[in-house]
């Protein structure tokens, strides 16, 4: 995939399509139930960071007309989408409104509610289970 993200012969447009639909797509599958720290954050952004600078390329320095790496500002500035993160907290509130909407009867939603009973069985009897999507939420500053 590096080979495809440093080709001259693709445009830029469609490496950046490529890896908004095959690179992003596989790296937060399944991020609405992460809970991530600032460690793991960080480490996503350095990943986006890293693949857009393969997309992008080196720039040429205009007063020692060296090559180096873009810089943040200028990668954000290229690239207009949100970053991941961004898109990590957007999922996980588009999953919480999904299971707000499935009704008391689903387990999913007590849980999310917090009102689970003991007739409940969901994983591991030993947890407890009423803050289970409060960890999920808790990184991304939603109440629950």
């Amino acid at each position: 995939m590096q080979n495809v993200l440093s080709s001259s012969m693709l445009s830029k447009n469609l490496k950046i399509k490529i890896c908004r639909t095959i690179i992003l797509s596989v790296v937060v599958y399944g991020c609405e139930t992460w809970s991530l720290t600032m460690k793991e954050k960080r480490r996503l952004r350095v990943f986006e960071k890293r693949v857009l600078r393969r997309i992008f390329g080196p720039e040429r320095d205009e007063v020692t007309e060296e090559w180096r790496k873009l810089h943040n500002e200028v990668l954000n500035d290229l690239y207009s989408s949100p970053n991941i993160v961004r898109v990590i907290k957007s999922r996980r509130m588009k999953w919480a409104g999904h299971v707000g909407r499935m009704g008391e009867r689903k387990a999913v939603y007590r849980v999310l509610v917090g009102n689970l009973t003991a007739r409940d069985h969901l994983g591991d009897p030993g947890i407890d289970r009423r803050i289970i999507l409060r960890l999920i939420f808790s990184k991304s500053d939603v109440d629950v």
